[in-house]
């Protein structure tokens, strides 16, 4: 099966792509596109894998390289690969051929790009990570490399959907501790369970921080299990592990 990529004109004409798990070698749970070495997944699968998808981006699979997510507002600024990688939810570059990536299966993997300067970003954005500002501190770091607020691009790729994410009442209450305005990105559910709302929270971000375009592919991870990974799906399914999604960009 070959890959499936999805892309955005907003982002054109850098390269870029947000994979679905089509095309992949991994078989089981992870059948399609794994590309996380921190699943248990077979690490030389994996790497084919990576290695797949730094060919549709017509890079070299060394020139591929990302961060350790740890669902914070950190940003790395990179200009080469490293083998051992930063601890950090965004990556940025105005390095050419280099692809820089984030991996997902249900947070938000965000694609930026200023192509009149020359500088792109990735970043892994869960509710924790939007809440703490990541994407802004995303947006700050390419501004520190010559793009411009107006000039920069964002596209939110597949990731969960309101109707697919219930939450409980702790959650509402950390929003809230932050801005109340923020109730409007909850819906009512059963009982004291409410549903958020993860992409029109991150457009809310990137919009509020003034770039120049920002937009959401529509495509929910729970919901379409032949395309995506979901980390809540496999949990409702009592399944032992999930693969990761990439996304990734190079100038």
């Amino acid at each position: 099966m070959t890959l499936e990529i999805l892309t955005s004109d907003a982002l054109f004409p850098v390269r870029h792509g947000f994979f679905t798990r089509r095309g992949g070698a991994s078989s089981g749970v992870f059948a399609g596109l794994n590309c996380g070495y921190g699943s248990s997944d077979q690490t030389e699968i994996v790497s084919i894998n990576r290695a797949r998808a730094a060919g549709a981006l017509d890079i070299a699979p060394d020139r591929l390289t990302g961060v350790h997510q740890i669902h914070s507002a950190d940003v790395e600024i990179v200009d080469a690969p490293s083998d051992v990688p930063a601890r950090a939810d965004g990556i940025v570059t105005n390095t050419p051929d280099l692809a820089i990536s984030v991996l997902t299966a249900d947070c938000q993997p965000v694609l930026f790009a200023d192509a009149k300067a020359g500088v792109v970003a990735a970043a892994h954005a869960g509710w924790r990570g939007a809440l703490d500002g990541i994407l802004e501190a995303t947006i700050d770091a390419m501004l520190s490399l010559g793009a411009t607020r107006d000039g920069i691009a964002a596209v939110i790729g597949p990731t969960i959907s309101q109707s697919a994410y219930e939450v409980g009442p702790e959650f509402f209450d950390t929003f809230m501790v932050e801005d109340e305005s923020y109730a409007r990105f909850f819906s009512g559910g059963k009982g004291d369970r409410m549903h958020f709302d993860l992409p029109a929270f991150g457009l809310h971000r990137l919009r509020s921080a003034g770039i120049g375009s920002a937009e959401w592919t529509r495509h929910c991870t729970y919901a379409d299990p032949e395309r995506f990974y979901s980390y809540r799906r496999t949990t409702h399914a009592k399944e032992a592990d999930y693969g990761r999604l990439i996304a990734a960009i190079r100038l």
